[in-house]
């Protein structure tokens, strides 16, 4: 490829590239560097002099983003661009790309997994199984719910949330869902019913939240909003941790109205790590929570997804043209290099 770009490929060791990405690099004739850099001034340091820089879960604050003189592309392999400064970003003239599509059937899969396992309270009823207290077990199972009696709340209906309310639908769940616009149109064949925050956290056994973290979400759910929610209900959260305020979130969980809360993120808690860790907080002490590690996007296919949509943007890039536009996250960007419109083509190897 001419001229030579030089590209950095961040989180080498934590998420090391596959043998697709790989495949896909070298077919597109793209030559990255691999690093594992995590603090800002070696990410500076680094960094200096690339055409494109591409990461998984590595912060790169404002600091860093101002560095990258000669930058045109900051990729994001993944979906959400949190922990990257997309506006100094887009002050620079860097296109922010993402792969939003890749893991929403895994997302989705795994909210409904959480849900059946919420709504037949399976961690505790193993527990009792393995304890062979069979008593307790019909006790509490008595008390349980028909799903098909229960109504679903989707704060935020993206791709994402759209799929979990087809998912949801075949169960007899009720389907609710709010955003932004709510007069937008919805797909005619979608039962879903779009109502107001408040009027949601009411009427929802449910409640999953499908929403980006930006300054306007952070702690959204802070202890009025939780305190709202309807009595016996249940919180889901895959998107991003300080969505919600966990101190409040545990308090709410011992005090009611919840009833129980199924995890993926966290703001307390850092799992990209490869060291095993001794975890202490009061949400590991409560017994009504279902916690995972940030799995919910992980699959093989979602893997080969999001290196696909990852080379397709830096591809499109270095050869002169924008990634898709669906994948651009900051779309009122002015390239610091002119660019001609997106080239489906030269995707085609991917």
């Amino acid at each position: 490829m001419a001229p030579p770009f030089r590209y950095v490929r961040l989180n080498a060791t934590l998420y090391p590239a596959g043998e697709l990405e790989r495949s896909l690099y070298a077919k597109s004739g793209i030559e990255p560097e691999y690093a594992e850099e995590e603090d800002p001034q070696e990410l500076i340091r680094r960094l200096a002099g690339c055409d494109a820089v591409a990461v998984v879960s590595t912060g790169l604050p404002a600091a860093v983003v101002a560095s990258l003189d000669r930058c045109r592309l900051i990729s994001r392999l993944g979906n959400g661009t949190d922990k990257i400064a997309v506006e100094k970003a887009t002050e620079h003239g860097i296109i922010v790309s993402n792969a939003p599509f890749f893991c929403a059937e895994e997302m989705t899969d795994h909210i409904m997994a959480m849900l059946l396992s919420l709504a037949r309270q399976l961690p505790r009823m193993e527990q009792f199984m393995r304890a062979g207290r069979f008593r307790q077990a019909r006790v509490e199972s008595t008390q349980l719910q028909r799903l098909s009696t229960c109504a679903l709340g989707i704060v935020g209906f993206g791709a994402t949330g759209e799929m979990v309310a087809r998912r949801a639908k075949p169960f007899g769940l009720r389907v609710l869902a709010t955003r932004r616009n709510l007069q937008a149109p919805l797909p005619s064949d979608l039962e879903v019913e779009m109502v107001d925050l408040e009027t949601l956290l009411a009427e929802s056994d449910f409640v999953s939240l499908q929403v980006p973290l930006n300054a306007d979400t952070y702690h959204m759910f802070d202890e009025e909003l939780l305190r709202k929610m309807k009595p016996g209900s249940y919180l889901i959260n895959t998107s991003r941790g300080a969505l919600v305020d966990e101190d409040a979130l545990v308090r709410v969980l011992r005090e009611g109205p919840l009833a129980g809360a199924a995890l993926d993120t966290y703001e307390w808690l850092n799992v990209f790590t490869d060291e095993d860790q001794t975890l202490q907080h009061p949400l590991m002490e409560l017994d009504n929570v279902l916690m995972t590690s940030h799995v919910s996007a992980h699959s093989v296919q979602s893997g080969e997804d999001v290196a696909r949509t990852g080379v397709c943007n830096l591809a499109s890039v270095f050869k002169g043209h924008w990634p898709a536009p669906e994948n651009i996250v900051n779309r009122g960007v002015v390239p610091r290099y002119p660019l001609k419109p997106h080239d489906a083509e030269l995707c085609a190897s991917a």
